[in-house]
């Protein structure tokens, strides 16, 4: 973990430095950014958790709406519904809010909080840690680099830094206000992966209910709703506590933007580290959807 965090200490004071060569101020006569209110949609194959994904399919379709104002503040809310799931009109709901400002010239912060609703034995990764407090740095020159640092808490608690860099490339123009763009990036996740236990847990108690693992448990684990069935005996899924390698990531988004909308498609590869709980050292692919109006 040491070594993680110093390569991370060491990517923050890069992005910091190179940014005060290029200018230690904030231009004071430019002209202050319009506020925004973003709707959107989005469709994916699989939901994505920095690189992992839940043993069952988790397809989805999500609403999304986003408020920011000119001063740097925003909220946002988004509505997933998970394609098979038909027991609820929404599988999770999410709402957050938070403030993002410039720290010199082409460097800017980001700091934010999210909570996310999930029903009970939510097929979801991360359902055992609705909170989320974020921060972000992020270098915008002829690439991007950023760096992330996200703490998870509820039923547990775990961080993730994801430092990253990207390149937004245009392929061709339409007219003057449309056009095709190619917004490559590469990113690399690290964290730890407590909430995985209770993600196992409750797995264990899903499929019972479906019918999908009863007769077939492990004898060391309870059958749910019977905790006085005779030689019955309660084991601890293993907790991961260490800080470890992830995900190695690469993701190719393509967008057509014209005016006040974006329609974008986008592919996510992610090459798991050898200490995920998850299918160590495969690689997952997620596919995306996604449209966005801009007021």
């Amino acid at each position: 973990m040491k070594h993680y965090l110093i390569l991370t200490i060491l990517v923050l004071s890069g992005i910091e430095s190179i940014a005060q060569t290029e200018g230690a101020a904030v231009e004071t006569d430019s002209v202050p950014e319009k506020s925004k209110l973003t709707l959107g949609v989005q469709y994916a194959t699989n939901a994505s958790y920095y690189g992992q994904k839940s043993l069952e399919k988790t397809p989805y379709i999500a609403l999304l709406a986003s408020y920011q104002h000119r001063s740097g503040l925003y909220v946002n809310g988004m509505a997933y519904r998970l394609l098979n799931d038909s027991s609820k009109l929404a599988s999770a709901y999410a709402a957050g809010a938070g403030f993002e400002f410039k720290l010199a010239s082409h460097l800017k912060a980001d700091i934010g909080y999210t909570y996310t609703f999930f029903p009970k034995l939510s097929p979801f990764l991360q359902a055992a840690n609705p909170h989320t407090a974020s921060a972000s740095l992020t270098l915008e020159k002829w690439i991007t680099g950023s760096a992330s640092l996200d703490y998870t808490f509820g039923k547990t608690k775990d961080i993730f830094i994801t430092p990253a860099i990207s390149k937004q490339i245009s392929l061709f123009s339409i007219d003057s206000v449309s056009g095709i763009i190619l917004t490559p990036e590469i990113n690399v996740s690290f964290g730890t992966q407590r909430f995985y236990e209770y993600y196992q847990e409750d797995k264990i108690v899903r499929d019972s209910i479906l019918g999908k693992a009863l007769g077939r448990l492990p004898i060391n684990l309870p059958v749910p709703g019977n905790p006085n069935r005779p030689g019955n005996t309660t084991t601890v899924v293993k907790s991961s506590s260490s800080f470890d390698l992830l995900s190695y990531n690469l993701k190719l988004p393509l967008a057509y933007y014209r005016s006040n909308c974006l329609v974008e498609v986008s592919c996510l590869f992610s090459l798991l580290g050898q200490k995920v709980e998850t299918r160590p050292g495969k690689l997952n692919n997620f596919f995306t959807a996604s449209f966005y109006y801009q007021f």
